[in-house]
C-alpha cells in the first residue's frame, strides 16, 4: 500500500518516565497514535485501569482511525494489563497486535509504522 500523510502514523521521539514526544511536537503523559494523528489518551474516557487493564474502547478509535496494526504498552514496569475483551476484539477484527514493555512497544511501534498504518496506546509510567 502506498503511503501518504494521511495514513502514516506520528513517530515517537522520545519516551522517559511520564512524558512522551510526539514528531508533530505534542507532548503526552499517555499516549492514542494512528494514522494521521495522536492525542492524549485519557484512562476516564473508558473506565481503564492498571487491572483488568486496557478495553475494547481503548482501541476502538485507533481501528477507526485507519490502524491495520496495533502496538499495546505495560507500562515501564509493565503494571499495565490487557484485559481479555480487548485480546478478543482484536482477534475478532483480525488486526494483528503486540503487547510488549513500553520501551519495546516504542521501539515495535516506529518501526511498523515505517510500512503501514499502526496503532499504539502508549503509557509513559508503571
Amino acid at each position: 500500500m502506498m503511503m501518504n500523510s494521511k495514513n502514516i502514523s506520528p513517530k515517537i521521539n522520545s519516551i522517559e518516565w511520564g512524558e512522551i514526544s510526539i514528531s508533530e511536537g505534542q507532548h503526552y503523559k499517555d499516549a492514542k497514535l494512528y494514522p494521521g494523528g495522536s492525542r492524549e489518551w485519557d484512562w476516564n474516557e473508558t473506565g481503564t485501569h492498571h487491572s483488568p487493564g486496557i478495553q475494547p474502547a481503548d482501541i476502538r478509535e485507533l481501528l477507526e482511525q485507519g490502524a491495520e496494526v496495533v502496538v499495546l504498552s505495560k507500562g515501564f514496569n509493565e503494571r499495565l494489563k490487557t484485559s481479555q475483551q480487548a485480546e478478543t476484539f482484536l482477534k475478532q477484527h483480525a488486526v494483528p497486535y503486540h503487547i510488549l514493555q513500553t520501551e519495546a512497544a516504542v521501539a515495535k511501534y516506529n518501526k511498523l509504522r515505517e510500512t503501514k498504518p499502526a496503532g499504539a496506546l502508549i503509557h509513559s509510567t508503571c
